[in-house]
This record gives C-alpha cells, sequence and structure tokens, in this order.
C-alpha cells in the first residue's frame, strides 16, 4: 500500500512538473511572439497551471469556506482575462503553481527524511539462552532477555549492561561527538553504536518503547503537531477578498450598474500580493543561496525574520566536533612535555578511539611543526620515523591502552585504569585533574613503569567564527541559548568563551522539543541550529529549523526548513538580516499597493474609471 501511495504521490508531482514545463514554454512564445497562433500562447500557462489553482480555491470555499491566497490569485486570474491581460494571468499561474510544487517537494523530502530514519532502526539481536546464542529479529526481543552485543554492532533494544565493560557511541541519541564509557550497571540506548568491547545487557524496553521508536514518533509529532504558518498573502487574502468582494456587490445594489462592480474588481487586483511578494521572496532567496544557504521552504525566510531566540546544538555547530589534545602536565618532571606526549601517541598508535587518534594526530602536528622550525620546510615524516611502534599492544574497552614502548610499560586511560592498576592520585594531580574536568576537558591519565607521570587534557574546540556570529546576533535582539546532550561542564565552559547565558546541558531530543515548545507557547518564536539525528525532532519543531549541510546528517537535513551547505556559521547573521529586509521590502510593497487600491476603489465606485474599464473589455471581445 505504502508502495503505491508513493507512486500516485510522485506521479502527481510529475504532472506539476511537466504542466509547468509547457505553462513556462508558453509563456516565452507569448513575450517574444515565437509562433504565430490565432490565440495568445499564454492560454496554455492559464489553462494548464490557473485552472488547478481555481479549482482548488472554489473547493477550499464550498467545503470548508476557506479564504486564502489561491482566492486572490483566481480573482486576479479571471480580472486578467476578463481585461485581455493573458500573459499576466498565465504568468501569474505560473508562479503560484511553482510554489505549489515546491511545497509538494518539501513534505516529500521531509517524509524520506523520515524513512531513514527509521533505517536506523535494529534488525537482529543476539539473545543468549540456556542452550546458547541465537540471533532473532528485535522486534522479538522481551523485556527481561540477556543479549549479547559485540563489537560494531547496534544495541538492539534499550537495557542495562550486566557484565563487561565498552565504550558506546551516543551521537544518535545525544549528540556527543565522543564515546562514553560503559560497565556493569550503566543503560544503554537502542539505536547507538558499541564500538570496542562486548557486553551482555538484560532488555529493559524494547519494541515501541526503546529509544529509537521514541525518537521516530517524536520526528513525525513534531512534523505534524507543527502549528502551520499561514503566509502573508493568506493573512492578508481574507481581508482582501471580503472587502473586495462587499464592495463590489454594494456598489451593484446601489448603482445597479453591473460595470461599475466589475471594474471594482479589476482595480482591486492584489498586483503587489500576487507578484511582487514571490518576486521578493525569490530575490531573497537568491542572495541566500550566495552565502551558503539552500532554502528548503518557501517560507522559510518570512518565518526567520520573527524569531527571537536561536537554539545551537553544541558538538558539530557550534565546535568542530573532534576532540583534541589542549594541554599537557608533566607531574613528577621525569620526562619533558614532548617525552610523553610521544610514549602516549606511541602507545594510542594502534586504538581506533577519538581520543587516541586525536594524540597521535597531536603528536604528528608538533613534530611537523618542530621540523619546519629545524630546516624551514614542512615536509611530511614517514608515520613508522615519527611514533615508535609498540612492541606490544592492548586496549581495555572503557578505560584506555597498555603497551611497551621500547623498555617501558606505558598506560593511558581514565582513573578507573589507573585505580584498577592500583595507582592513586596526589594532591597536585587531583587538582590538576579537577580543574581541566571543570572546564568540559576529557582528561587522560598517563603511566609509565607504575607511575603516574602525566595528564593530558583534551576538549572538542570551538568553531573560530563562532564568537563573533553569537556577538552580531545578540546585537540584532535574538538571544542565543545553547540546547546540547553533552554534559553540564563542558557546555557552560563553551557558553562562557562564547557569552550565551541560556543554557540546558545534557538535553535528550525530547527535552529539546519540550524547551522550543514551551518558548514558542510562551510567544518567543524559535529558530533552532543543528547538525545530528538527535536534532532532528528539534529541528522540526522549531519556528525555522537549520542543518549543518557539511557534517550534519542527512537526517537532520531532511528535518530542517533551511541547510547551510558549507557549516559557515559566521553568515547566520546575515541570514537574519536577510529574511527582515525581505519582510521590510515586501510590507512596503503591500503598503503603497494596497493604498492605490483604495482610491482605486473610491473612484470605480463613483463610475470615473468605468470608461476606461468598458474599452478595455470592449477590446478584449
Amino acid at each position: 500500500m505504502k508502495y503505491l501511495e508513493a507512486f500516485l504521490e510522485w506521479g502527481g508531482i510529475k504532472r506539476e512538473i511537466i504542466c509547468l514545463v509547457l505553462g513556462g514554454i508558453s509563456l516565452i512564445i507569448s513575450i517574444f511572439d515565437l509562433i504565430p497562433l490565432p490565440f495568445d500562447a499564454a492560454w496554455a500557462a492559464i489553462i494548464l497551471c490557473g485552472i488547478p489553482i481555481i479549482l482548488e480555491a472554489v473547493i477550499g470555499l464550498v467545503t470548508a469556506f476557506d479564504i486564502k491566497a489561491d482566492v486572490l490569485v483566481s480573482l486576479a486570474l479571471i480580472a486578467s482575462v476578463v481585461i485581455g491581460e493573458d500573459f499576466a494571468a498565465g504568468e501569474v499561474a505560473f508562479i503560484m503553481q511553482l510554489g505549489g510544487l515546491l511545497e509538494d517537494l518539501t513534505v516529500a523530502r521531509a517524509r524520506a527524511g523520515i524513512e531513514k530514519l527509521v533505517h536506523l532502526t535494529p534488525r537482529t539481536a543476539r539473545r543468549l539462552t540456556g542452550a546458547g546464542e541465537e540471533t532473532i529479529p528485535a522486534q522479538q526481543v522481551k523485556v527481561g532477555d540477556l543479549l549479547r552485543v559485540l563489537p560494531g554492532e547496534t544495541v538492539p533494544v534499550d537495557g542495562v549492561i550486566v557484565s563487561g565493560q565498552t565504550s558506546i557511541n551516543q551521537a544518535v541519541m545525544t549528540g556527543e561527538s565522543l564515546p562514553v564509557d560503559k560497565e556493569a550497571g550503566d543503560e544503554v540506548s537502542s539505536g547507538t553504536v558499541n564500538q570496542f568491547g562486548s557486553f551482555d545487557m538484560k532488555a529493559s524496553r524494547v519494541g515501541e518503547d526503546s529509544s529509537i521508536q521514541r525518537m521516530i514518533r517524536l520526528v513525525q509529532s513534531a512534523d505534524a503537531g507543527k502549528a502551520k504558518i499561514v503566509g502573508l498573502a493568506d493573512r492578508w487574502a481574507t481581508w482582501i477578498v471580503v472587502i473586495a468582494l462587499c464592495a463590489a456587490g454594494l456598489t451593484w445594489l446601489v448603482t445597479g450598474e453591473i460595470i461599475r462592480s466589475v471594474t471594482i474588481l479589476v482595480v482591486f487586483c492584489p498586483c503587489a500580493l500576487v507578484l511582487a511578494t514571490p518576486t521578493a521572496i525569490m530575490a531573497a532567496i537568491g542572495n541566500a543561496t550566495k552565502h551558503g544557504f539552500l532554502v528548503r521552504e518557501g517560507d522559510a525566510l518570512e518565518r526567520l525574520a520573527g524569531v527571537a531566540r536561536i537554539c545551537f546544538d553544541k558538538t558539530g555547530t557550534l565546535t568542530c566536533g573532534t576532540p583534541r589534545v589542549t594541554d599537557l602536565v608533566s607531574l613528577t618532571g621525569k620526562y619533558t612535555q614532548e617525552e610523553l606526549l610521544e610514549m602516549a601517541a606511541a602507545a594510542e598508535l594502534r586504538s581506533e578511539h577519538p581520543l587516541g587518534k586525536a594524540v597521535v594526530a597531536c603528536f604528528k602536528e608538533n613534530r611537523k611543526a618542530g621540523k619546519a622550525s629545524a630546516d624551514g620546510k614542512a615536509e611530511p615524516v614517514a608515520e613508522k620515523n615519527q611514533i615508535p611502534q609498540p612492541g606490544t599492544f592492548e586496549m581495555i574497552p572503557g578505560r584506555g591502552v597498555k603497551a611497551r614502548i621500547g623498555d617501558r610499560q606505558v598506560l593511558a586511560g581514565n582513573l578507573e585504569m589507573m585505580t584498577e592498576q592500583q595507582l592513586t592520585l596526589d594532591r597536585r594531580a587531583a587538582e590538576t585533574a579537577q580543574k581541566y574536568l571543570k572546564e568540559g576537558c576529557t582528561v587522560i591519565y598517563l603511566a609509565v613503569d607504575g607511575a603516574l607521570e602525566g595528564i593530558l587534557a583534551l576538549a572538542d574546540t570551538l568553531r573560530p567564527e563562532a564568537g563573533e556570529m553569537i556577538g552580531q546576533l545578540s546585537a540584532m535582539h535574538v538571544e542565543p541559548v545553547l540546547l546540547t546532550g553533552d554534559h553540564k561542564n563542558a557546555a557552560e565552559h563553551i557558553a562562557s568563551q562564547l557569552g550565551i547565558h541560556t543554557v540546558h546541558p545534557e538535553c535528550l531530543p525530547e527535552d529539546k522539543m519540550k524547551w522550543i515548545s514551551g518558548s514558542q507557547a510562551a510567544g518567543m518564536p524559535v529558530c533552532m541550529v543543528g547538525d545530528g539525528v538527535n536534532d532532528a525532532p528539534a529541528l522540526k519543531m522549531a519556528h525555522v529549523g537549520i542543518a549543518m549541510g557539511g557534517v550534519g546528517s542527512d537526517i537532520a537535513v531532511d528535518a530542517a526548513d533551511i541547510a547551510l551547505v558549507d557549516d559557515e556559521i559566521r553568515q547566520l547573521p546575515h541570514l537574519l538580516a536577510l529574511s527582515r529586509r525581505m519582510m521590510r521590502t515586501i510590507k512596503l510593497n503591500l503598503t503603497f499597493s494596497m493604498t492605490l487600491n483604495v482610491v482605486a476603489i473610491l473612484l470605480a465606485m463613483s463610475g470615473i474609471l468605468n470608461p476606461v474599464v468598458g474599452a478595455l473589455v470592449h477590446n478584449a471581445g
């Protein structure tokens, strides 16, 4: 059934595209008079693009008395045909039908995004029984079942680890860039990825209650529950149509002259609303494209102009999304910083953990810089010459690594690993580590031959342009807000560097949605900027959603109204200013147009314009 619906939907979109292409060709033929015809070629656009608009307007009026912009467009089409302006009628029909097509394509993309999210749902699970291990569909897992998850596999359901140690990539749920260490007693969520160690877990939430299924429902509910944004044209349409029809009807009743009523309808044709408004929007979208923004929703810029808060995810949005070594402390002085970094890099050389890779990358960068300063050239050095190869290597999941470097035994890992090796922190080491932890850093302890020798601090680094961008937004009277799944220390440290005062750390997808919904219910429209799968519900719920198009997931991009193609967040203030300037231009055009229309209405009611319209109608006939 779903394939039939998809086929019919694509068939409808395909028909719209064909009608638009033929309508556009007919307008070109009409304006340049390319082919001699007994009628204006623009009639093809009127029939192919205009008739569907008129039918939709009539159906809306009859079934729900819904007066929207399509009623205005229909009046404009009919009035233009009556006075013989066939090309203008065809142009209006073409522009409005193009907007309808873009809206249909957006809906189709939103459904595709949900389908991609569904694909993240685990398909199978390893269930442990008295007879051994069996592979079953994930839907058949029951609460209390004992499951085994191997390295590289996706956690099939929510549960609690009963044995084993590992690191879990939780980006799909929290957006955190680093895997989280887990051991017996810790909870794990479906859809997250086991990276390094195998573990056994007991299922606690399965099927529709699992985290990944809740995520899918959040995206769907945000899409369905998001109040339809009534466009400027629709807001004006009701009043314009009612005033025009009432004025025409009243004039006919009072004067008995049908020509005066027709004149009123003709001069009340809202040209600025139908033509100038789409033109201003398309010009703004073109400007946004030049600055790296792909506007996916036709009214996204109109909505953006009215936002009061801009909420940011942290990892990958305000930061680069990858950890870097920010500091290294030698605790005893027995080894220099360079020697400790070399031993740490050698121990981490075969590690696949992002922290281990960051240590290796730091050593390579330092070695290149050292070579460049020595001989004036920054030539790459072969890896085997850069970092000593470990004689032995052992990765302890959720703890760290153990390796023999030359004649030294090196440990690099977390505090639990040091404790297991019966190593304790003295006062200086504890204070140093606590300082970095308060700044939101991740700490790696380094032990050599059974003695604690050093501490490495690693952190996700800010995008260079983030601070200036936040300052510009604040100057535009928009409140920046940080909504992140990262822990409190990291979130507050980043926020303090950027001057963001409103911070909400450790947010799950439903927490972000709830905060945005509450803000908008209080009359503070929100623009959400994010990049991860976990941001998709918030991007859907927000008044405007902006996704990072480069580093962002496909699901986040599909959920957003605007995609930042090159991830240059420094352009966000320009986009906001552009949207506000666009709305000022539209409102100015409307004010000028409506003023002229009111004057024209008064002239038409007095009969002054009757000869002009009568001549136009006679010529058209």
